[in-house]
């Protein structure tokens, strides 16, 4: 038989199903607590007693995705991975978000949700800096120069083909492949001489 706690713990897990499927449906906006419990399969009074308001299952919701989407990005960079292949996986990984599955949807919605949701905008740029460390790094080890502005700015050309894929499906890996190794590799440490 199971307990309260696991009972409530798949309450939970069956609302941010929901929660994923309806913002990348309707919006973010549109996504009631009506929507999420027909969805869920459980009574409107379980989305209150879980969380303190639809917000605060949306941003939980999305967070998770958001979260669950840097794991697998950074899994790709390994010391022993080079620059080329790295990319290459980065890029391979991000190619299975074509801009207009779910995932991708919950993407713009939530980025645009964070421009007036401090909480939601705190989360998600922590989950980015993580990501970004993540990958200053993995190009440190390689022997990139200025590894954190490149981290930077790559992860920010990786942010960017996510979002602007639902307007531009052909932004995709092998469009972007040589143009963001040109970016990694031209900024590789020159080797100092040894003094004789």
């Amino acid at each position: 038989m199971e307990t309260a706690t696991e009972q409530g713990r798949q309450v939970r897990q069956r609302l941010c199903g929901a929660a994923v499927e309806l913002i990348a449906e309707r919006g973010w906006s549109a996504v009631s607590t009506r929507a999420l419990a027909d969805r869920a399969g459980v009574t409107p009074g379980l989305v209150h007693y879980h969380y303190a308001s639809v917000s605060a299952l949306l941003r939980e919701a999305a967070i998770g995705v958001i979260s669950a989407v840097a794991h697998d990005l950074s899994a790709h960079l390994d010391t022993r991975t080079t620059l080329t292949a790295g990319i290459d996986g980065l890029l391979a990984e991000l190619d299975t978000y074509p801009g207009d599955d779910p995932t991708s949807q919950l993407f713009l919605e939530a980025v645009l949700a964070a421009t007036r949701d401090a909480e939601l905008h705190r989360s998600i740029a922590e989950i980015l800096g993580r990501f970004r460390d993540t990958l200053t790094g993995w190009l440190e080890a390689h022997g990139v120069a200025e590894p954190a502005a490149t981290a930077g700015v790559l992860a920010a050309a990786i942010d960017g083909m996510m979002l602007h894929r639902a307007t531009n499906p052909q932004l995709t890996a092998p469009a972007a492949a040589s143009v963001l190794r040109r970016l990694v590799t031209s900024h590789l440490a020159q080797p100092t001489e040894e003094p004789e």
